[in-house]
């Protein structure tokens, strides 16, 4: 029992540290010098990353799979009826709906775009499937 509220209440601290640092790297402003342009387009800048020199495209790509891929082991810690993939992908497609309505909508410099969502939700899942599945069991139990 001991265990159990000590890794949840440390696995709460990293989400807060984690959420402080997400939200002053996805919510402050940019200077994009007028090229942030949004995307509804599901791929579209999937298919333009893949265009960019093969550095760029793993930054881009790679960053947004793992800026919210903590989630993915710190959400179950915290709460195990967030085991699951499909649950973390409900809720780490909320989180990052928000953040890209967010940056589209009030933040200089940024943008919504769609496959961000899709990227950042499928490291939350990878991160699950990886280390938090296994991780929350034998750390939180059944």
């Amino acid at each position: 029992m001991a265990l159990r509220v000590t890794v949840v209440i440390v696995a709460l601290g990293f989400l807060g540290v984690f959420f402080y640092f997400a939200f002053k790297l996805t919510l402050t402003p940019v200077d994009d010098n007028g090229q942030a342009g949004g995307n509804t387009d599901p791929g579209r800048s999937l298919r333009f990353y893949m265009d960019q020199p093969t550095k760029d495209a793993i930054l881009q790509i790679g960053g947004n799979v793992v800026l919210l891929a903590p989630l993915g082991v710190l959400l179950p810690l915290v709460w195990t009826t967030l085991r699951g993939p499909v649950r973390l992908a409900l809720v780490s497609g909320m989180l990052s709906l928000a953040i890209e309505t967010v940056q589209g909508t009030f933040v200089m410099g940024r943008a919504f775009d769609v496959d961000d969502v899709i990227l950042n939700v499928a490291g939350v899942v990878l991160a699950y499937l990886l280390i938090g599945r296994k991780l929350s069991l034998k750390l939180r139990g059944r």
